[in-house]
């Protein structure tokens, strides 16, 4: 028997949705306005800076020759595809689970977006601390990573996290 749509955690793909918006414009707003790595200040520590980025995470595989492309690509279309499967599996009140699956998923399809059509990422976030910058990023990349971790954070105050601590 089929679940009720509203009653999964599908109920919750209006956050991918607001994710890949924000991202898209926001990238749309870096890339109609500023020249490639052109710096704009912000405020102190943080910086605009647009950069494109051929790898994934802090670069990584950059200067690899173009298949990064779509071996990240791969792996983005895997997430999101699990992601969705355990969304529709779970119920629509597991909401921490849902949101962090959700705002993964909304940052993977923006940046695969970039991956699959520009062939690299555009970031833009520069934080800094004197003369130390930590890796540019854009909001898909917060997206992931407030999502994983909130999947970090369900696990130590959800319910089943805690009976799995104590098993183990």
């Amino acid at each position: 028997m089929r679940k009720p749509i509203l009653s999964t955690g599908l109920r919750w793909l209006w956050l991918v949705l607001v994710v890949i918006v924000v991202d898209f414009a926001s990238k749309q707003w870096v890339m109609n306005n500023m020249m490639l790595h052109e710096t704009q200040p912000l405020m102190p520590y943080l910086n605009l800076f647009y950069a494109h980025n051929y790898g994934a995470a802090f670069s990584f595989l950059a200067d690899k020759g173009g298949w990064q492309r779509w071996f990240f690509a791969g792996i983005a279309l895997a997430i999101v595809i699990s992601l969705v499967v355990m969304m529709y599996r779970n119920h629509a009140s597991q909401k921490i689970a849902n949101i962090a699956y959700a705002l993964i998923i909304g940052g993977a399809v923006g940046n695969l977006f970039d991956r699959s059509y520009h062939g690299f990422v555009v970031d833009f976030i520069d934080f800094y601390v004197g003369n130390w910058h930590f890796a540019t990023f854009n909001i898909a990349d917060c997206g992931i990573c407030i999502g994983a971790a909130l999947v970090v954070l369900e696990g130590f105050f959800s319910p089943n996290g805690k009976q799995a601590k104590q098993k183990g």
